[in-house]
């Protein structure tokens, strides 16, 4: 399913109530999304990470289905794995995002916020669990220049299914990882880059897997994964980590995607942005490297 965004407008009159505002996005299509999560074991929820009306369109469609009853466990890109007991804590004791935030990640991060708030402080009013699903970007850093053998150890490795990745997988991940960059790193950087990419998706999946599991005598829960595009992709992405759950993939893009990258497609209008290739070899591309 695609959903075009507010550029489409003025062509698609079923499309006029998602144009008019917040209240707009209860339109059929939007709520046809939100009915379709509590099919799933774990419903991945891509982004593009600096697109509002991206963001916007996700959270309704997750408050949508809050509203009718679905109670998942929210895991996110945002928060690192080892901030999970800072999370908790958080989630215990304060009473809005901005204090979550400052609880639970460094002092100097890359989100902005202003897009994950509206989630948090949906999880906040609803008492629903938050998990920190992220690699460290620390770690990712090991990874790049040593190998996951120096984050994972052996028995974590086997467990994430990061002993002997697939090679197809890897060179899909090498290709993407290049193309992300605007073909401007060099080739000695691509293998380390593209293992780093395998294991947050590894890393993720295991999240949401272990988020699933019953817990004393509250039974299974679903979990919805709020990330990157890249990591959402049923191709090479999180739902190949995946095997033993119902997944429902959606990706909310600026551009179509391939036919099966995704088990649902959103577009979105593109956001203003300066070219990030501009400058970088290869001339010509004009992608948007920030849904990875």
């Amino acid at each position: 399913m695609r959903i075009a965004a507010t550029s489409a407008c003025a062509a698609l009159p079923l499309l006029l109530a998602a144009c008019a505002g917040p209240s707009g996005m209860q339109d059929a299509q939007v709520a046809g999304l939100a009915a379709a999560f509590p099919r799933h074991d774990a419903v991945l929820l891509g982004e593009v990470h600096d697109n509002a009306e991206g963001h916007r369109l996700r959270w309704q469609a997750l408050a949508e289905a809050v509203r009718h009853g679905w109670r998942p466990v929210i895991a996110m890109e945002q928060f690192d794995r080892e901030r999970q007991a800072d999370l908790d804590r958080a989630m215990r004791t304060c009473a809005d995002a901005d204090c979550v935030i400052r609880a639970a990640t460094p002092a100097e991060t890359g989100w902005d916020w202003a897009h994950y708030r509206p989630v948090l402080e949906l999880a906040l009013r609803e008492k629903l669990p938050l998990v920190a699903a992220n690699l460290s970007r620390a770690d990712a850093g090991k990874v790049v220049r040593q190998g996951p053998a120096t984050v994972f150890p052996p028995g974590e490795l086997r467990a994430l299914g990061l002993l002997s990745p697939a090679p197809e997988l890897l060179a899909a991940q090498r290709r993407e990882v290049a193309d992300a960059h605007c073909g401007a790193l060099p080739a000695s950087m691509l293998d380390g880059m593209a293992r780093a990419q395998t294991a947050r998706d590894a890393v993720m999946a295991q999240a949401v897997a272990k988020a699933s599991l019953p817990s004393g005598t509250e039974p299974r829960r679903p979990v919805v994964l709020l990330a990157g595009n890249g990591h959402v992709r049923r191709d090479i992405g999180v739902p190949r980590w995946l095997k033993d759950a119902s997944v429902l993939s959606v990706g909310i893009t600026e551009q179509a995607a391939k036919p099966g990258t995704y088990d649902r497609e959103i577009l979105v209008s593109p956001a203003l942005r300066e070219d990030p290739c501009k400058g970088s070899p290869p001339p010509g591309r004009r992608a948007s490297r920030t849904g990875g």
